[in-house]
């Protein structure tokens, strides 16, 4: 039988996305022979070639696997519409993203404990990224307990990074910077970039858990399947309405949907279904299943601004030359193997700011006009993110047409007190600091691809231009089915969506704060959790060893 006939038959669990969490929640959910699983992806197979060569992931940007977001236009940054790439395929973001395994800090989810219970703190979750991770040998650790080995998702040193790379990292150490491991047990520093690959090629969640669970026969996965609402009788969810080939279909989950869309994609299905704010709803003319205003609310996203330099040599320039092609699918070695951003640190921008807010980041290339277009020679790229962002933003509805993008408004930098813009300001002035370090200085001419013709301005000039008029996400939204114990949360501790059953989200728009680190890596471990969280299973928490 086929998979689109599978589907027309009830599932126990049907699981809406098949990104970074909902992959790995169908892998560890059919991995019990007992239950039954649908997963719904409104994208193609990952069989692009450029999905798996991992320095190729910007030609997938505005492509036929991308959602091809843009947001509204943004007041703080010079009134621009803001490029948000995010990953309609197998896989989801996973397939799509620059491979940085970069778990945050171990307050981060303290923060998340404090919100909605001890399983969701450091200590409770640790476990999970010791499940997830399967880190290589050879990779340097100084908390080696602290560390998966035998996980789903393969997490490796890059094969071929660039010597332009050691460059910067000894640029940090000139200006009094420490050079650590990632991941590890104080992440105060610079590190060069762990990736999720395995032998040069991208490594994914369709990859890691979606290759060996399809040859279930309790997992079902419909590609190409666009999920327009879930289907309620009273307040109880019991399937999801979706369009595929033109034509509309229902499917019957006998136990619970899990809504894995990512923070964009699950608040607007979310509202397409009647579970938002009333009044916003009824305008649209959405019957209303349950009052819950906080659905698309609380949007976070780390920002980032970036200075980009002429090089002299060792970039990734000529990657696309066949030199480089054919030591790539011969050996899997050479530029193409690159996830662009080779390195990255996280600073203070403040002596007052106990934890790092903001991470600066260097790729070996000109990345520059959001990553969208290309520049002819020698450059490299420094950026400073913002990982604490107070701004918040939203979700929200652009009509009831489910085919209809939804309206992306972070409102970067519109907090009150500025600091956002002082925190980022900050990070482009300690850029600056590593573009004059000897060991920088030695592999550049000075000469500025953005902003360009910066080298004619002063740093404070180059550095305003550079955050108003060039400044664009790093792909982290998060928050917009915010999980917490109280009631005015979304879901609950759980992940049950509050006001209805037989509902629950699974993926980063459940996030009750941002981490300082990148979002992937915790995106899968709520996959697993919530599995864990279907099942009844219950996993002890493990004491953090510092």
């Amino acid at each position: 039988m086929k998979a689109a006939e599978r589907a027309q038959q009830p599932h126990d669990f049907v699981i809406v996305g098949a990104g970074s969490a909902g992959a790995a929640l169908a892998g560890r959910l059919s991995a019990d022979p007992s239950v039954s699983v649908l997963l719904l992806e409104a994208g193609p197979a990952d069989k692009k070639m450029e999905v798996h060569i991992p320095a190729a992931f910007a030609k997938l940007f505005r492509s036929e696997i991308d959602w091809n977001y843009d947001t509204e236009p943004q007041e703080h940054l010079a009134g621009r519409r803001i490029f948000w790439p995010r990953g309609r395929v197998l896989g989801g973001c996973s397939s799509v993203n620059a491979m940085m395994w970069v778990r945050g800090f171990p307050e981060d989810y303290d923060d998340w404990g404090r919100a909605a219970g001890a399983e969701w703190s450091w200590a409770g979750l640790l476990p999970y990224f010791q499940r997830v991770e399967g880190v290589s040998a050879d990779v340097d650790r100084d908390n080696p307990d602290q560390t998966g080995r035998d996980g789903t998702m393969r997490v490796n040193n890059q094969r071929s990074p660039r010597s332009v790379t050691r460059a910067y990292l000894a640029a940090a150490e000139q200006t009094g910077m420490p050079v650590v491991p990632g991941n590890g047990a104080d992440q105060r520093g610079f590190s060069q970039t762990q990736v999720s690959q395995h032998n040069g090629s991208r490594f994914s969640t369709a990859d890691a858990y979606l290759v060996p669970a399809r040859k279930r026969g309790n997992l079902t996965v419909v590609t190409d399947a666009h999920a327009t609402r879930v289907v309620f009788e009273g307040t109880t969810a019991v399937g999801v309405e979706y369009v595929s080939g033109g034509r509309t279909f229902t499917a019957r989950a006998t136990r619970e949907v899990v809504l894995s869309g990512g923070a964009v994609n699950t608040p607007q299905l979310l509202m397409l279904s009647g579970i938002g704010d009333r009044d916003e709803l009824t305008t649209l003319g959405i019957p209303v299943v349950a009052h819950s205003p906080e659905v698309g609310k609380n949007l976070r996203d780390h920002l980032m601004a970036i200075l980009a330099v002429e090089a002299k040599e060792d970039t990734l320039f000529l990657a696309e030359k066949p030199g480089q092609l054919v030591q790539y699918l011969t050996r899997k070695r050479g530029m193409l193997t690159s996830n662009v951003g080779e390195a990255y640190g996280f600073i203070s921008s403040d002596a007052s700011v106990e934890l790092p807010d903001v991470e600066l980041i260097f790729a070996p290339v000109a990345f520059i006009g959001e990553g969208l277009v290309a520049h002819e020679g020698h450059a490299i790229t420094l950026g400073a993110i913002l990982v604490q962002p107070e701004s918040t933003g939203t979700i929200t509805l652009a009509s009831a047409d489910p085919f209809e993008k939804p309206l992306i408004d972070p409102r970067y930098l519109s907090d009150p007190e500025g600091k956002d813009r002082a925190a980022l300001l900050a990070g482009l002035a300690r850029c600056e600091e590593m573009l004059v370090a000897p060991a920088l200085r030695a592999v550049t001419n000075g000469t500025f691809v953005q902003p360009a013709g910066g080298e004619k301005m002063t740093r404070a000039e180059r550095d305003e231009i550079a955050l108003v008029d060039h400044a664009h996400t790093l792909y982290h939204p998060v928050g917009t089915a915010r999980m917490g114990s109280d009631a005015e949360s979304v879901v609950d501790e759980e992940l049950r969506v509050r006001g209805v059953t037989g509902l629950r989200v699974a993926d980063a728009s459940i996030m009750p704060t941002i981490i300082r680190g990148h979002t992937n890596a915790p995106a899968i471990v709520i996959g697993e959790k919530a599995a864990d969280l279907l099942l009844g299973v219950r996993v002890p928490a493990r004491a953090s060893v510092a």
